[in-house]
């Protein structure tokens, strides 16, 4: 990877998991490219962090819903910093509703912001990284639901599910150039996503879960940082979930369960 200063580009980093990822990047030495869809200030606040950690952020908006020209956002971001080294795609939306219940609007949308987004937004990183030289780093934020089913997460599940074989044949494609490609796939975390921003997550109780608490955004981020550091320069096409145990006991149980009973045979 670049010698000088590295650029990251996390998309929806304005609040959750890409805040905590955007923030741990910057803590490690790397100036960062902000995009948001919703929430102009809470990307404005993930700025101000970064920069208090004295590195530079850029600032975008980017609505995956509307392809393929959204994706440009992040060859815009490299531009405005220079280049870019990391492309994190957080990004993300879901939906709970019933198969049969599911509109085709519906469905295309989650699909294009899970899974198209994604796919278009790695193309403009990776292409920059092999003219730049020096190979680079994407990190996929998944899913548990990437490995397990949900009920109720009809195109969710399909757009994390392809999004997670995607990222292998990415690994595949891109190793030559010395890009690596993994994905993250998380459980249940407090973010804004579930309902949870800002919550202590020691003092929620999830019995189905086998460290028994959800996730804080930072546990993700920490994983995020390390595959996209150098120390992980040899790993390449895997899943890492960050899910307290959680596919262990498969997502539903793990969600719904409302005793310890499981905990004894």
């Amino acid at each position: 990877m670049n010698q000088g200063t590295p650029v990251a580009v996390v998309t929806g980093s304005d609040s959750g998991i890409g805040r905590a990822v955007a923030v741990r990047l910057a803590q490690q030495g790397m100036d960062v490219g902000i995009t948001w869809h919703d929430d102009h200030d809470g990307a404005l606040r993930t700025a101000e962090e970064v920069r208090s950690h004295g590195r530079r952020a850029a600032v975008a908006r980017m609505d995956l819903t509307d392809l393929p020209g959204a994706a440009r956002v992040v060859d815009d971001l490299a531009g405005e910093l220079g280049r870019i080294d990391v492309l994190v795609n957080n990004a993300g939306t879901g939906t709970a509703t019933p198969f049969l219940d599911l509109s085709y609007e519906t469905v295309r949308g989650v699909v294009d912001v899970d899974l198209i987004g994604p796919f278009l937004c790695s193309q403009f990183a990776a292409r920059r990284m092999i003219e730049q030289g020096g190979g680079g780093r994407i990190v996929n934020v998944t899913s548990v639901h990437e490995h397990q089913p949900r009920v109720g997460a009809a195109p969710y599940c399909a757009a994390k599910g392809g999004l997670g074989l995607l990222t292998q044949v990415m690994a595949l494609e891109l190793a030559e150039h010395g890009i690596t490609v993994n994905a993250v796939a998380p459980g249940e975390i407090a973010t804004p996503m579930t309902g949870q921003e800002d919550r202590d997550v020691r003092e929620e109780r999830r019995p189905g879960i086998p460290l028994g608490r959800p996730g804080d955004a930072r546990e993700v981020a920490a994983v995020i940082a390390f595959l996209a550091g150098e120390d992980a320069s040899y790993v390449t096409g895997a899943s890492w979930t960050v899910d307290g145990g959680m596919l262990r006991m498969g997502p539903q149980a793990g969600s719904h369960l409302e005793s310890d009973d499981w905990r004894r045979p």
